[in-house]
Order: C-alpha cells, then sequence, then structure tokens
C-alpha cells in the first residue's frame, strides 16, 4: 500500500460525523422506528439517523453521474460499460469503502454542467429530475443551480480558471527603447524640452533689463530651443553666455541631461539582457482593451460568469455579442489547445488542474520533437493572474439524505490535504513552461529596434517636409507673391542701393594673406610687397586679437585701415574669399 493508502486508512479509522450537518439536517430525515426517540439527547438522535442511513446504501448501488473533465473526472468505456475515473472518482471509491455501496456511471447528454436557462442535457437536469442519486465531479457553485440540486457543505475546493495562449515572441513590455523609463518618466522629459527652451529665452531677456548689460547677448528662441534639444542628444552648442545667472542655466540642464542619459543607458542595457518577459494579456481589463477572442467551455462556470447579470464578469457579455467568446462543446483539451489557440491565437479559459495537466502532456510531447530549444518545447503561456475564482463541491438531488453521510468524510479529506494531493498528482514540482524562459539566452531582436526605425521614417519625412516648403516659398518670394503690391517697387529700390554700395570702390578687400610672407604680383589698395617687407623689418606691423583670433592690421593708400587674419584656416578661407 502506497503513502496515499495509507493516509486514506488512518482517516477512514478516526472519522467522526457528529459535526457533519445542523439538527435541522437530521430533523428531515425520516425515521422508521420512532420509539424512545424522546428521551434520547441530540447526539444520540444524530448517531440514530446514521445508524439507519448506512443501513439503508448498504449494498446498495448508486447511481452517479460525472463530467468528460480531465483530471477532475472523466470516463472510459470498457465492454460497453462507463467507468468513472479522475480525482472525483478517487474520493468516490473511497466513500464505497467507507459505506459498501456501488454505483454505475450516468453521462449528461451535452457533457456540460448547466447554468443560465441551459440546462437542457446537463448534469443538473439529471439531479433535478431524480435520473441520478449523486454528482461525482467539481461542480462550481452557481446561485442559479441552488433551486435545482443541493451542493455539498463541504467544499472541495476554490477552482481558478486562468488563461493560455500562444507564446509571443518578445515581451509585451513594447519596444526596448521605452522600456528604461515609466510613461509618466517620458512625460516629463517631453515636458522639460518643451519649457526649458521658453525659460532660458525669458531669463536672459529679465536680466538684460535689469541688469542693462550691454555685453550680455540676447539669444533668439529658436537658439535656446536647439540648445536644450542639442544637450539631450549630447551634442555641443556655439552658445557662450556672459552672465553668470545664465551660465547657471546652462550648466544646470547639462547636469541634469548627463544624470538623464547616464540611468537610461544603464537600464537599457539591462533591458536588452536581463529583460522580465510579460504576456499581453494578463487578465480580464486586458481581454476588454485588446477585444481579445477567447475560447471557454459551454454550460460552465465561465459561461454563468458572463450571461449572469449579477456575476463580476457580465461586462465580457458585449464580446458575446459581437462574437468573440466561444463557448465549446468539446470535452478534448488537446483540440482546442491546437486548433483554436495555436492556429487562431485564440485564449483558451480554463480551470487550473486541467491546464496544468494540459501543458505538461504538450511539453512531454514537444521534448521528443526538441530537446534543447525551449522555444519549441514550450511554444505556450499562461497567465498569472486568475481569469475568475468560484468554490467547487459535489453535488445531491434536492431530496437526498446522502449529504449527511458522504459530508463529514468529504471535509476529512480536504482538511487532511488528500484532496489537493490528488489535484497535483502526476505533475511536477517545478513550473511548466514559465512565461519567462530565464535559460534562454536575451538576444537583440529585430523587434527591440522597431521605434529606431520609426524615428528614422518620422525625421526623413519631416525633413522632405520642410525642403519643400523652403522651395515653395522660395518660389513665392522669388515671385513678388508673399510682398504687397505697394511694397515691391520700395524693395526692389532698396535692394538695387544695397547692390551698388557693395560695389562701390571705397569697398575695395584688404590685401590678400599672401602679401605678408610670400612674394606677390597683386597690389591691392595701394599696398605692395616691399612695403610690407619693409614694415615686417622695422616692426611697424600692428597686430590685434578681436574675440581671441589674431589679426595684423595694415593701413592702405586710402588711410582706411584692414586686418588680415594670421590663423591658418582662417587665413585660408580669406584667401579663397578674395583672391579665387
Amino acid at each position: 500500500m502506497d503513502g496515499i493508502g495509507i493516509l486514506f486508512e488512518s482517516v477512514c479509522h478516526n472519522l467522526t460525523c457528529d459535526s457533519a450537518a445542523n439538527s435541522d439536517d437530521y430533523e428531515s430525515v425520516n425515521i422508521t422506528s420512532q420509539s424512545g426517540m424522546s428521551n434520547m439527547t441530540s447526539g444520540e438522535a444524530k448517531e440514530m439517523v446514521l445508524d439507519q442511513l448506512r443501513k439503508e446504501i448498504n449494498g446498495q448501488t448508486l447511481r452517479v453521474v460525472t463530467l468528460n473533465d480531465y483530471p477532475l473526472s472523466f470516463v472510459d468505456t470498457v465492454n460497453d460499460t462507463a467507468i468513472g475515473a479522475g480525482v472525483s472518482f478517487d474520493l468516490l471509491e473511497f466513500l464505497t469503502e467507507k459505506f459498501n455501496f456501488t454505483y454505475e456511471v450516468v453521462v449528461p447528454e451535452n457533457n456540460i454542467v448547466g447554468s443560465t436557462q441551459d440546462f437542457d442535457g446537463s448534469l443538473i437536469e439529471l439531479l433535478e429530475n431524480g435520473k441520478a442519486d449523486f454528482a461525482a465531479a467539481f461542480l462550481p457553485i452557481l446561485t442559479d443551480a441552488r433551486e435545482r440540486i443541493y451542493y455539498s457543505k463541504t467544499t472541495l475546493d476554490e477552482g481558478e480558471w486562468i488563461m493560455i495562449m500562444t507564446r509571443p515572441a518578445e515581451s509585451a513590455t513594447g519596444s526596448g527603447l521605452w522600456a528604461p523609463f515609466d510613461l509618466n518618466v517620458w512625460i516629463l522629459i517631453l515636458l522639460s524640452l518643451i519649457c526649458v527652451g521658453p525659460i532660458i529665452y525669458l531669463l536672459i531677456i529679465i536680466r538684460m533689463k535689469l541688469t542693462k548689460d550691454r555685453d550680455q547677448h540676447i539669444y533668439s528662441l529658436p537658439h535656446c530651443i536647439w540648445f536644450v534639444y542639442g544637450a539631450l542628444m549630447k551634442q555641443g552648442s556655439t552658445l557662450s553666455p556672459v552672465g553668470d545667472s545664465t551660465r547657471l542655466l546652462f550648466a544646470t540642464w547639462w547636469i541634469f541631461i548627463t544624470i538623464l542619459t547616464s540611468f537610461y543607458t544603464a537600464n537599457l542595457t539591462a533591458f536588452l539582457t536581463l529583460s522580465k518577459f510579460t504576456l499581453p494579456i494578463n487578465n480580464v481589463g486586458d481581454i476588454l482593451r485588446k477585444q481579445k477572442t477567447f475560447v471557454a467551455n459551454r454550460g460552465g462556470a465561465v459561461e454563468y460568469a458572463i450571461k449572469n447579470k449579477d456575476e463580476a464578469l457580465t461586462q465580457l457579455s458585449r464580446m458575446v455579442e459581437k462574437n468573440l467568446v466561444k463557448f465549446s462543446m468539446s470535452s478534448n483539451d488537446t483540440d482546442i489547445l491546437l486548433q483554436d489557440v495555436e492556429k487562431r491565437n485564440y485564449l483558451y479559459v480554463r480551470d487550473r488542474p486541467a491546464i496544468n495537466h494540459l501543458i505538461y502532456r504538450d511539453y512531454v510531447y514537444r521534448k521528443t520533437i526538441s530537446l534543447t530549444d525551449e522555444k519549441i518545447q514550450c511554444p505556450f503561456a499562461v497567465a498569472k493572474a486568475p481569469f475568475m475564482t468560484r468554490k467547487r463541491a459535489f453535488a445531491y438531488p434536492k431530496n437526498s439524505s446522502l449529504h449527511l453521510l458522504f459530508d463529514p468524510v468529504l471535509l476529512h479529506l480536504v482538511e487532511s490535504g488528500i484532496v489537493k494531493y490528488k489535484l497535483w498528482q502526476g505533475l511536477p514540482n517545478a513550473e511548466i513552461c514559465p512565461s519567462n524562459l530565464v535559460s534562454t539566452e536575451r538576444q537583440l531582436r529585430n523587434g527591440d529596434l522597431m521605434m529606431t526605425y520609426y524615428i528614422s521614417i518620422a525625421g526623413f519625412y519631416t525633413s522632405t517636409v520642410v525642403f519643400v516648403s523652403e522651395l515653395f516659398f522660395r518660389f513665392l518670394n522669388t515671385r513678388g507673391i508673399c510682398i504687397p503690391k505697394g511694397e515691391r517697387g520700395h524693395l526692389r529700390g532698396k535692394s538695387n542701393t544695397h547692390k551698388e554700395n557693395f560695389t562701390a570702390d571705397s569697398m575695395t578687400p584688404p590685401p590678400p594673406y599672401t602679401t605678408l610672407f610670400h612674394r606677390s604680383r597683386n597690389i591691392l589698395g595701394g599696398i605692395t610687397e616691399q612695403n610690407v617687407f619693409a614694415m615686417r623689418e622695422t616692426n611697424t606691423l600692428q597686430r590685434k586679437n578681436i574675440n581671441g583670433r589674431e589679426y595684423v592690421v595694415v593701413q592702405g593708400s586710402d588711410g582706411v585701415s584692414r586686418l588680415i587674419p594670421l590663423r591658418v584656416p582662417s587665413a585660408a578661407l580669406f584667401q579663397y574669399s578674395y583672391t579665387q
């Protein structure tokens, strides 16, 4: 005898039934012999009732109705005889040994529990019509069914219905670029980008008006905005504020961006290597929001909870009207898993013991296909949060007294942990196909880079729009479309005058850079190479530092002083501009 059998025997020998039911239950039983009842205590009367029930059931054959609900209860046919099996019949076998009765199995026509006006061909209908004496199945306790049948006062367990789905290719946390920060953080960063530029611009203007500092340069609003954006992208800036307060503003933003980008880089690295895998559907709210199609068994607790207006899941009734909920009559969970879940990408809502055994059988089969690839071994994932919960129990007809005998025994089986043990029997201790396959190395997938593709496309699209806009406005300006007619002549006059000023002799450029250090044939502005070298030898060349750059001051024949740059890059540009 195995350990569970010994535990069964210990429960059998130490069982007492005094606390099985209240006095009203016993008073409702008709006692064939009423002699001496008035002189008995309540305990003696209860024991007398139980003795009579034991005698009545001894050697009798009960009609037991059940469902094909693996692994809780199911029926095998041997020589045209229905044989019950599963956890329910393990408990029933213990009752048969305890009270010495036999049973025959009855299966309802539609293999459904029956709920919300759907009782035709159901298990509840057989009990109500007296065609069965006892229901050996884990039946969810439904309010509508209490008017038709009697549930055992001993609750076998609190059933959890969970969702199984195809394993997504990537985590539902979204793109890798968004993962390091929460949505609130991204919103605050966007607000800071929008606000800091104008704030810096306003503070510069306020400082300028209060201090009257002429050395302070007032940067335009676009320059301030581009500084904020450039700092975020870790780019340099040509802005060089003079005032200390403005410098502190710039330094504060740089420090903020340095810390922000450091956190982002660290969290992004952690996400791409050790990210926590999450599923796209985790609860009823996700189903409603995404309008995800799911499958459930017809005539069960899920259908009852959706169609009954007094239940919390009645919010899913609109999905039933849209044909987004499928109530299946199939009792083969494997077919539903392969056809509806794997091929059609539906969700399958089922109680936890059935899901655990289903996914374990599928895992064992797929392991024969691939011994190492866990993605092939575990193509499905199970949501952590339960879809719904409901207490479950055995059931009797309304006029039955069997609960007085069976309920105390069932209570001891539940309290001793035998029922829970039976529910998990045959399953490994480790979690089967967890949502996060930690042994699989995390590789950077194309989906992690989708946001970079979107940003690149958006950037190219925006630049194209801006470019076309520039061409359009340039076309309008050249045609004078955007200038009022009264001002066109005035503007033409101003532009002609401006052009003439640039071509006047007084605007002759300074001598080329080569006249300072090389011999040249050119004589510009009355300065010859002999004069330049003479000035160099007599140290009469004047040097001046302007904005950190060194120039030579040369006076031409017209008496106008001109600047010639000495810095090599500037000199090259100077040479190209005026001599080429």
